[in-house]
């Protein structure tokens, strides 16, 4: 009896395409631009494994997996709204 309610308190979502990761994408890429300029100490934990320009010398493994949770959970959102607006 309790399915039925939880199966009409899940939201309609558009299976994973093309639409949904260039939404994605373009959500982590606005979260990094915003947390490079955002976060007010950085350069504090473990650096990179890879070459880095030098816009990004004092970003590291920490600001990198907030940054894109942070972008992860935007990118939820928009998906869950232009799926609802009918644009995705």
């Amino acid at each position: 009896m309790l399915e039925h309610i939880f199966i009409a308190a899940i939201p309609h979502t558009e299976p994973w395409g093309s639409g949904t990761a260039l939404v994605m994408v373009i959500c982590n890429l606005v979260a990094v631009a915003i947390g490079r300029f955002a976060i007010q100490k950085p350069g504090g934990g473990p650096d990179l494994p890879i070459g880095k320009p030098d816009l990004f010398r004092n970003f590291n493994l920490p600001e990198l997996l907030a940054t894109l949770s942070f972008g992860h959970i935007l990118g939820v959102g928009f998906v869950l709204g232009l799926t609802n607006a009918g644009v995705i």
